[in-house]
């Protein structure tokens, strides 16, 4: 797939009062940037002779396109589990890719759970959020932002159950740069929030937010660990942040931002040491059903 791009919109940089640099991941081939994760993951077993009857994993829609987008170019069977309410835009995506949808569980966790079951049961290989392949992969979109634009003192990115934030790091060390890493959650869904505070791997009883690619109630321990030692904070932001910050998007750069791919702008918007600094927000998906953003992009102040 060819680089995306990285823009910094003249009207988003003077809501933000600094100099804003987008991360245009929502024009991947899939629309957002775990496409990257899957190819190279995909692209990865099938090298090594190791091309399995199938791969099978959850989602909540993101990861499932880039699995069933890789698999497809591999011949490959796919089968994606994702928790019942799942975006139906979505959904029909990963079918037009060629992949079986199953619908099972109250949530991505869940799902997750369930996947791993059905991996033993019909010898398919199980594909996890957070595997070596798949965080090298989506961190391609780290070497070419930091690449494209020098000296940028902090990049906001959102976290669902990692592989962003960690192929973030893992680029700006190889790169030797100073760059501070801010993780970016839902209040509605703040595991690694609090696990980053706390030190230790802590679980939520609930996950529920617009923000869907990052309701996330079982944080992954060795994301843990990456971010615990590479980033500079995990900041939360609520739903109504992550609205207004999609409507930013559209009014200054006319961007469809899916909630996740809204929340590092959220999380710029809100802090107040933003001033005077060179930044980058990960947009990183701009799949969001059309009733959804509607309603957001309705509802204006």
């Amino acid at each position: 797939m060819p680089p995306t791009p990285q823009f910094a919109w003249p009207l988003l940089s003077a809501r933000a009062g600094c100099e804003v640099w987008v991360k245009h991941e929502n024009h991947t081939p899939t629309g957002a940037f775990k496409v990257r994760g899957g190819l190279n993951l995909v692209a990865a077993l099938a090298a090594r002779g190791e091309a399995p009857a199938g791969v099978i994993t959850a989602t909540r829609g993101n990861h499932g396109q880039s699995l069933a987008f890789a698999a497809r170019r591999h011949a490959m069977r796919c089968v994606i589990v994702v928790p019942h309410g799942n975006s139906r835009d979505k959904n029909s995506a990963m079918r037009a890719l060629g992949a079986e949808l199953i619908e099972h569980g109250r949530d991505f966790d869940e799902a997750r759970e369930h996947a791993a079951v059905l991996s033993r049961e019909r010898g398919m290989r199980f594909v996890g959020p957070f595997e070596p392949e798949i965080v090298a992969g989506v961190g391609t979109y780290a070497l070419e932002l930091f690449r494209a634009v020098r000296a940028l003192d902090v990049v906001y990115v959102p976290i669902g159950c990692g592989s962003g934030i960690c192929g973030l790091i893992a680029a700006r060390d190889a790169l030797g740069l100073s760059t501070q890493i801010v993780g970016v959650v839902s209040a509605h869904a703040n595991a690694y929030a609090q696990s980053f505070r706390a030190r230790e791997c802590i679980e939520t009883p609930n996950a529920i937010t617009l923000a869907d690619g990052m309701a996330v109630r079982v944080p992954v321990r060795a994301a843990l660990d990456v971010i615990w030692r590479g980033a500079h904070d995990v900041v939360e932001i609520s739903d109504e942040q992550v609205e207004a910050a999609m409507r930013a998007y559209f009014d200054d750069t006319h961007q469809v931002a899916e909630g996740a791919g809204a929340a590092p702008l959220a999380a710029l918007l809100a802090d107040p040491a933003r001033a005077g600094k060179r930044v980058a927000v990960i947009l990183c998906g701009g799949n969001v059903d059309r009733e959804v953003y509607a309603r957001v992009i309705d509802a204006r102040q």
